[in-house]
């Protein structure tokens, strides 16, 4: 077993069969084991990955841009992307062929379409019709995807039967492949393994339930509890199911072809099993977070030192933040756009400004100046003044941005898709703009609130007692605060889900949980802010009573 602090600040991990990838929050690749064919060597510039896939003899990194870089052995074409090399959403890798998956919900696959002998597999051919799909997974020879109705998909090589889903082919929420063998995870926490079964591979351990994440190697299986545990069985040969005892708060898991990777709440990781490239040697901070915002695909996180850090989609620049990334005192994400409150009361924004669309999602309206609170929507802004109005400026679709009269006495605002809520000095809230869902029908009575929230289409309003309200679209549940529903200091919402802090530091999240955007990371305590975006979750967790550290999961 290897691992260290000195692995601080990554944010994903991918395993080959001799060489590691790990990705880093400020979106740079290091990687390391065996260098053959330049598995090792990432192309420049380093910078800007969202996403790692490594497979047997090649790297794939996804590009916040939409766009795939690979590297190392090309003799099947693996590394040849077709064009367009833009709109990819994912990436896997695997044995001499890669997968890509694109926002429309296609795929693209490229590389060997034949098996180990040369022999045709077809494991490049998608089979139709090729639209809704919402993940991806690469085996030896063989491909695996996720419908959005929860069906899983196979093709190529099926040769040990890691093609033939059981059934119910239905409820799945995530796919690994291995080389002979097949995972899915179900969403009530329950995994189905199929496929070659030589080493077990195949024989989950029980209890079966509780699950949150599976990887699979070569002959072994991974499997991420809700508790940060990992569970591992199969081939036992290198060590590789040998999790380490001492090790707990994990939030991923990777699985290499005879070797394993654990990432733990911090942002370190532990890798145990085979290590003769030393693919489980880590290489040589995430802390000092103050606020935390949210967008669709993109993050934002402010410094203690008044920078931004921003990572994430950023096809549109939303994480391009201007320079100088100095004196801010609050951070705001939209779906495609990014705010800053300024020490001096000003606003900069930066992202998309589609003034075409009539968005002008950059135009703050003058004086800019005298704010104290900012607030971003899907396509608008609120900025809340110091005398107790709000500005609003972008898409005005169903007046989301016409204040209500009287514009005085507000505390806080915040903005959802096209609607906007207001709180007043006197625990009142005010909601305004487009009520498809009921959104802006504040319930009686309406006083006592502290704290708002919006979301896609529904609220949440905190009370002083510490107890949630919420109205809206309830079509995930998002709207159905767990009980006891008391205690709670702080509320949060994504664009289907919800989240509570507690008192106590810890986060409740209800709602929608696809892509496990609502699995709390363990250990669920020492949280002090929480952020919802629109598929994914931020915390910041205090460390060391002085230090605190950005805690993110669901990655986009």
């Amino acid at each position: 077993m290897v691992g260290g602090d000195l692995s601080k600040g990554f944010v994903a991990i991918a395993a080959g069969e001799y060489h590691s990838l790990g990705l880093k929050k400020d979106g740079s690749i290091m990687a390391w084991g065996s260098n053959d064919d330049g598995l090792c060597n990432v192309p420049a510039p380093n910078a800007s990955f969202v996403a790692v896939a490594a497979g047997r003899w090649h790297s794939l990194g996804l590009k916040a841009d939409g766009s795939v870089v690979a590297w190392g052995s090309n003799n099947y074409g693996q590394c040849n992307v077709p064009a367009p090399n833009t709109g990819f959403v994912a990436v896997a890798a695997g044995t001499r062929h890669s997968l890509g998956l694109k926002g429309d919900g296609s795929i693209m696959a490229w590389g060997s379409n034949s098996d180990y002998y040369d022999d045709y597999s077809g494991q490049c051919n998608v089979p139709a019709p090729n639209t809704g799909f919402v993940s991806i997974a690469a085996g030896s020879y063989y491909s695996m995807a996720l419908k959005k109705d929860g069906s899983i998909v196979a093709w190529g090589d099926n040769s040990a039967g890691q093609g033939s889903v059981p059934a119910p082919n239905t409820g799945f929420v995530s796919v690994a492949a291995g080389g002979y063998h097949s995972l899915g995870l179900k969403a009530n926490g329950r995994i189905a393994a199929w496929g070659d079964n030589w080493y077990g591979n195949c024989n989950l351990p029980g209890p079966n339930t509780g699950f949150m994440a599976v990887a699979a190697g070569f002959t072994h299986s991974l499997a991420l509890k809700t508790d940060g545990s990992i569970v591992a069985w199969g081939d036992i040969s290198y060590g590789q199911c040998n999790v380490p005892e001492t090790k707990t708060s994990f939030i991923s898991v990777a699985a290499g072809r005879y070797y394993s990777f654990g990432l733990m709440a911090d942002g370190s990781f532990v890798a145990w099993g085979n290590n003769e490239r030393g693919q489980c040697n880590v290489p040589a901070p995430n802390s000092d977070f103050v606020a935390i915002a949210a967008g669709d695909g993109h993050s934002l996180g402010l410094k203690s030192d008044g920078a931004i850090v921003a990572w994430g989609s950023n096809g549109l620049g939303q994480c391009s933040v201007p320079a100088p990334s100095t004196g801010f005192v609050s951070v705001a994400a939209g779906a495609i756009h990014s705010l800053g409150l300024k020490a001096d009361n000003s606003i900069v924004a930066w992202g998309d400004n589609d003034v075409e669309s009539n968005y002008g999602l950059r135009n703050i309206p003058a004086p800019n100046a005298g704010f104290v609170a900012v607030a971003a929507g899907v396509l608008h802004s609120l900025g809340l003044k110091a005398d107790g109005s709000i500005v609003a400026w972008g898409n005005n679709f169903e007046g989301g941005c016409n204040v209500p009269a009287p514009n005085t006495g507000f505390v806080a605002a915040a903005a959802g898709w096209s609607y906007s809520l207001g709180l007043k000095a006197d625990g009142s809230a005010v909601a305004w703009g487009l009520n498809n869902y009921g959104q802006c029908n504040v319930p009686t009575p309406n006083s006592d609130f502290v704290a708002i929230a919006a979301g896609y289409g529904h609220s949440l309003a905190l009370k002083s007692d510490g107890a949630i309200v919420a109205w809206g679209s309830n079509n995930y549940g998002q709207c159905d605060v767990p009980p006891p529903n008391s205690g709670f200091v702080a509320v949060a919402a994504g664009h289907w889900h919800s989240l509570g802090l507690k008192s106590n530091g810890s986060i409740l999240a209800w709602g929608y949980n696809g892509d496990g955007r609502c699995n709390v990371p363990e250990p669920n305590r020492g949280f002090v802010s929480v952020a919802g975006g629109g598929g994914h979750s931020l915390a910041i967790r205090v460390i060391r009573l002085t230090k605190a550290g950005a805690a993110h999961w669901s990655l986009y």
